[in-house]
């Protein structure tokens, strides 16, 4: 039996605490902190178990540790922002505690998000005897897995990979965000970026696209962006020739974006308003919905897959691996939507994961360094299976 402290009590929170709740054979005591300890309040009120909840600072080391060392976790699950991925980490290597995020390192002041400074740790979390588990979400985390489950089963060498994310879903505002906007809007601004023949090639902001045919809802434009996953898999994933990273957006999602965008309400510099300095894409946050408050009106699915097109025994051939998501049946569960529920039960399976001992290599690492199956075998019994497709098609 493990003790498991979740930071974070947004969308992605709930869901990961909902599951952990529901594990009471793994997890004998679950902690829920936050800034905002009345929203821990409120998740764990909608548990069938009772947790504990507290307030902390994911800035600050010093009031971190102490939270760790009063409540004694054997691993902490990050699910706030990527911003405090740095100092959630100093605080569980000095109580030498196992670390979880679902994404990398964002430095708030530039736009920029890379796995250095968290790849830094290694050599101290594994001297400490302690795991620090990156990108444990669904993208990043299932996608790496995905990777590493058809390379284990099916391929002797993957060399062609096309990562492919659909939402589908419809949930009435004229515009949203399925996640944090301030992150969400940083991430698809970015120039495009893809990996091809040993080097990066980047383009300009979802200036590439072409429509795909996904399983369950049908032909959707997908758009090519730059994703984390892709730097850690063309390291640990030997002989990828090229991978790629795509969303689906509906036109008028793109259009209100190039408003915001070309009106400056997507910047991160600061500008002058009434004498203070305020930066827009903040200011853009503050007047966006709340993603959670999506959930309730939330319909149609999601569709995230992997397909890999690669050699064994000496022929070509190809493989999709995807999930499929409902917005609605999410929201029955845990109250909240697709989008957070799959970026949710993730993390609290990769604690079941270190909790049992089933994954157990020390040091900083990425999904698809570990034995992808059981964390697979583990998803599809708590909500998030996959369906595996062999198609007759060459890479393109």
């Amino acid at each position: 039996m493990a003790r498991v402290l979740i930071i974070g009590a947004g969308g992605v929170g709930r869901v990961t605490t909902h599951k952990c709740a529901r594990a009471a054979d793994i997890f004998s005591d679950i902690m829920l902190a936050s800034r905002n300890r009345d929203k821990c309040d409120g998740i764990a009120a909608e548990l069938s178990r009772p947790i504990q909840t507290a307030r902390v600072d994911a800035d600050n080391v010093a009031e971190l540790c102490q939270l760790i060392r009063s409540f004694r976790p054997d691993v902490v699950i990050h699910v706030a922002l990527p911003y405090q991925d740095l100092t959630i980490m100093e605080a569980c290597l000095e109580t030498g505690v196992h670390y979880i995020d679902t994404a990398n390192y964002e430095d708030p002041k530039a736009l920029t998000f890379r796995y250095k400074e968290q790849w830094e740790f290694n050599e101290r979390f594994a001297a400490a005897g302690i795991t620090g588990l990156l990108g444990c979400g669904f993208d990043p985390g299932v996608t790496n897995a995905y990777i590493a489950y058809g390379l284990k089963k099916y391929f002797d060498e993957i060399r062609f990979v096309d990562i492919m994310d659909c939402n589908a879903g419809d949930h009435g505002k004229p515009f949203a965000t399925n996640f944090n906007p301030e992150l969400n809007i940083r991430e698809i601004t970015l120039p495009g970026r893809f990996w091809e023949n040993g080097s990066w090639k980047e383009i300009p902001a979802m200036s590439v696209h072409k429509p795909f045919d996904f399983p369950e809802i049908g032909e959707r434009e997908m758009y090519l962006l730059y994703h984390e996953e892709m730097e850690s898999l063309v390291r640990h994933i030997p002989g990828l020739v090229r991978i790629r990273f795509w969303m689906t957006f509906s036109e008028k999602y793109l259009t209100h974006l190039r408003v915001l965008e070309n009106v400056g309400l997507t910047s991160i510099e600061p500008v002058m308003f009434q004498g203070r300095p305020v930066i827009p894409l903040e200011f853009l946050k503050a007047l966006l919905p709340d993603p959670a408050s999506l959930a309730a009106n939330y319909k149609g699915k999601t569709n995230i897959g992997c397909m890999m097109h690669g050699v064994k025994d000496g022929k070509e051939r190809s493989y999709f691996i995807y999930n499929v998501c409902d917005h609605e049946a999410c929201y029955r569960e845990t109250r909240s939507q697709a989008v957070s529920y799959t970026a949710g039960v993730p993390p609290a399976v990769g604690a079941m994961m270190l909790a049992t001992g089933a994954w157990n290599k020390r040091g900083v690492v990425n999904v698809e360094e570990l034995d992808p199956e059981p964390f697979l075998m583990k998803l599809a019994q708590v909500g998030l299976p996959f369906t595996e497709v062999f198609p007759d098609q060459t890479a393109s």
